[in-house]
């Protein structure tokens, strides 16, 4: 039996068989018939895209298998001892490349999630907490807003309702740039803010919370809505936009009768755009809703802690006397306040990105 230096057949056997697949994609690619086919030149050259780091991988850890294997040999055959501890310190330190690397081509075979490039709709609610919970959602909405700053990514907003100066009852918007949902989707759930309110006298350190959901942008392919399903009432917009807004019934609000999933928007003059934008948001609610049901069959088969998309559960905590945010779910505390409100999540996203790989990892193998 041969040497494989602590690798894993089975994954070498995968790997292999992407090798093949890599292969008969370049040979399609290369056929007449598919170049004049804009389509399948198409999905070809995206599945090609998606191939390639895979089989890199794949071919770093077979060439330091074989290595592997010629070192093994040499270290058996050697009768100098000094040559001895030369092989000897080869076969570990491939040994511990085969490791590293085998790792990575396990990362990298995991499905990606055909959600990741999708459009994020991110709702964002004031929770308990009174005032001082809507000056903070205010807070994650000006968060979300530097995040799509940093990024390169442009933001739609589709509802918006106001509390007190400075603060937020509900912001309703959408991001849209690349990879938009795949790093954005862990940061649904309650968000935590503890700090002394400007209007407390005592300096008592106040506790209040927001809520934050971020669903894919669903297309019309995903899901098929019945116009009976739905109830249309049109009302006088109460928000801000100026006089022809406050006067004219142009605020739309859905009504998706069998789930009671109620969706209203304001922020548009015109009625057909507000109508337009809310039902882009009641479908990816409602899309939104069937991945939560099959998110929640894979929490229960695999006890999945990260990206389950609950939204009752407490996911982070923002502590401002201590500078400090903590993410429940992964056990990551960062003294980086400032920052992280000012859109510096990428610490944070990494982490609980590398947890949820971890946790599909462990579902793979079981």
């Amino acid at each position: 039996m041969k040497d494989l230096g602590g690798a894993d057949p089975r994954l070498l056997e995968r790997l292999r068989d992407v090798q093949q697949r890599f292969q008969s994609v370049n040979e399609e690619l290369a056929s007449p018939d598919v170049i004049q086919n804009v389509d399948r030149l198409r999905v070809l050259g995206q599945e090609r895209a998606e191939l390639e780091p895979v089989v890199r991988a794949a071919e770093e850890l077979l060439r330091l298998v074989e290595e592997h294997e010629g070192a093994s040999e040499l270290l058996k055959e050697a009768s100098d001892q000094e040559f001895r501890d030369m092989a000897g310190e080869e076969v570990a330190s491939l040994e511990s490349r085969i490791e590293l690397v085998g790792a990575e081509a396990r990362l990298l075979l995991i499905p990606k999630d055909p959600l990741d490039d999708r459009a994020a709709v991110v709702e964002i609610r004031a929770g308990t907490g009174g005032d001082e919970a809507g000056l903070f959602a205010s807070d994650l909405f000006r968060m979300y807003k530097r995040v799509a700053e940093r990024e390169g990514w442009t933001i739609e907003l589709m509802n918006l309702s106001e509390g007190i100066p400075g603060s937020l009852k509900e912001v309703i918007f959408t991001v849209r740039g690349k990879g938009v949902y795949g790093r954005l989707r862990y940061e649904s759930g309650v968000h935590r803010v503890q700090r002394v309110p400007e209007t407390e006298s005592q300096g008592r350190i106040h506790t209040s919370a927001a809520t934050v959901a971020v669903l894919p942008e669903a297309e019309e392919v995903d899901l098929a809505i019945d116009a009976k399903d739905l109830r249309y009432d049109v009302f006088r917009s109460s928000g801000p936009g100026g006089q022809s807004v406050n006067t004219t019934d142009s605020a739309v609000r859905i009504t998706h009768i069998p789930t009671g999933l109620v969706v209203s928007c304001q922020d548009e003059k015109s009625q057909l755009k507000n109508k337009a934008k809310a039902l882009k948001v009641l479908r990816s609610r409602l899309l939104d809703q069937r991945i939560a049901k099959q998110e929640a069959e894979r929490s229960r088969q695999r006890k999945a802690q990260v990206g389950t998309g609950d939204r009752s559960a407490k996911i982070r905590t923002y502590n401002f006397p201590q500078s400090r945010v903590t993410d429940h779910r992964i056990k990551l505390t960062v003294h980086t306040l400032d920052q992280v409100l000012d859109g510096d999540l990428n610490d944070l996203i990494e982490a609980l990105r590398l947890a949820d790989q971890e946790e599909r990892l462990q579902g793979e193998a079981e």
